[in-house]
């Protein structure tokens, strides 16, 4: 079983832009009877997964995640998920000895830009980077997921 503990930010300023090279994503979300677990379709670039999360306990959930054909993920983003997609750019930035994830929205949710960083621990000890605001791990309207039913533009 896979645990992922991740942490959310808001990103408050540009300085990180320089540091990172971003990838496209598109990303849709498939609905479940119990509104807790959550499936994920996405496609980076040529590659495409297809991802199976649990309801989030403080800042942990567990996490399936498995490569599917491009065709099959294409197929799912247009007939079996919710609307609108999520659209974004992601940059990896290495710091630290810690991965962050910017993720600069696209679409509905223009204007958006937030920054994760997974740890191996719930406690684990951060350095945080100048560009690095309020933490929104705790707020369920910053979740992907709810992103698609409540879009940043409507805020």
């Amino acid at each position: 079983m896979a645990i992922e503990i991740e942490r959310k930010f808001l990103v408050i300023n540009d300085n990180w832009r320089s540091l990172g090279i971003g990838k496209v994503y598109k990303q849709g979300y498939i609905a479940t009877a119990d509104k807790i677990t959550t499936i994920r379709v996405r496609i980076i670039g040529n590659e495409a997964y297809l991802t199976i999360k649990s309801k989030t306990e403080g800042i942990s959930r567990q996490e399936f995640e498995y490569p599917i054909p491009l065709e099959d993920a294409e197929i799912m983003l247009n007939t079996l998920c919710d609307r609108p997609l999520i659209e974004k750019v992601r940059y990896t930035i290495n710091q630290e000895k810690l991965i962050w994830e910017i993720d600069e929205f696209k679409g509905d949710n223009e204007g958006l830009i937030l920054a994760e960083i997974e740890l191996k621990s719930e406690d684990q000890v951060i350095n945080f980077p100048d560009w690095v605001g309020e933490e929104v791990s705790h707020d369920p309207k910053y979740y992907n997921v709810n992103l698609v039913k409540h879009p940043y533009k409507i805020w």
